[in-house]
């Protein structure tokens, strides 16, 4: 579509794995019921250790300790799980009276998980790139800043797979004209203000825009400002590529080359 001047993508469960694979491993392991940790990590709100995390108002360390309270708290936790059941219309099962998450062994696991690029979403940034009509931008939750007071040991880099570039490696960033970081900008999806501040930086207005998302809440925020959207779900890159390959009049998806290769960079 000739109105579109930019194509704006998530990162992690679009452009990387999801972590969400890590998470749902990680409930399993303890017993839990599916999303019982996600509806934990969403409904603690905009002072949650995860949201003041992705804005970078809370250092590493002190953040696994305060995931690990949010996460284990059950008195909130099964009646933040109970209304998803109900919102869902399925049967609440038997949920945790007690609960210990380790923060750290969880994060851990989802920084591993989502280290891996999705060929589809991969190969489809290239071919936009070398079509050359179209912005491309990354507008990510993410938790690249560091602190000089607060430095990452060494040890901590390694356990997280950030040893050699760090959350963000220049490999990622350099795929995108814009890298719009939550934890660098102070504000995070699904606020309005941070997309509002990735049109702005590139003089776009929402409806020059398509944004990819694995997560409704975020998609939900974007087509409130006018932009299109597509929704990345689980497994679901290569429809989502030839969803955008339709909007934008481009061959993202036919083929597939060098997979084996691009999937892990």
């Amino acid at each position: 579509m000739a109105h579109l001047k930019a194509v704006i993508f998530d990162i992690g469960g679009v452009v990387m794995r999801s972590p969400f694979i890590a998470i749902a491993a990680y409930e399993k392991k303890l017993g839990l019921p599916e999303n019982y940790l996600n509806c934990s990590i969403v409904e603690r709100g905009s002072n949650g250790a995860w949201q003041r995390f992705e804005r970078g108002e809370l250092p590493l360390l002190p953040f696994y300790d305060a995931f690990s309270r949010d996460l284990s708290d059950t008195t909130n936790g099964n009646v933040w799980y109970a209304a998803y059941c109900r919102r869902k219309g399925i049967e609440c099962p038997k949920l945790p009276q007690q609960l210990k998450v380790d923060g750290r062994e969880l994060f851990g696991s989802m920084m591993r998980e989502s280290a891996i690029f999705d060929p589809h979403i991969l190969r489809a940034i290239r071919r936009i790139r070398a079509a050359g009509k179209h912005k491309i931008i990354a507008l990510t939750n993410n938790f690249a800043r560091t602190s000089t007071e607060n430095p990452i040991p060494a040890s901590e880099l390694a356990f997280l797979g950030w040893d050699r570039e760090g959350a963000t490696p220049r490999s990622l960033r350099g795929l995108f004209d814009d890298f719009c970081d939550s934890s660098e900008l102070g504000s995070r999806k699904p606020e309005l203000r941070f997309y509002q501040i990735a049109l702005d930086r590139n003089g776009l207005r929402p409806q020059e825009t398509i944004f990819l998302d694995d997560i409704g809440i975020n998609l939900k925020a974007a087509k409130e400002l006018g932009m299109e959207t597509i929704h990345v779900p689980i497994g679901g890159t290569l429809a989502a590529a030839k969803k955008l390959e339709a909007k934008l009049g481009l061959d993202l998806t036919s083929h597939p080359r060098e997979e084996e290769v691009m999937a892990k960079l």
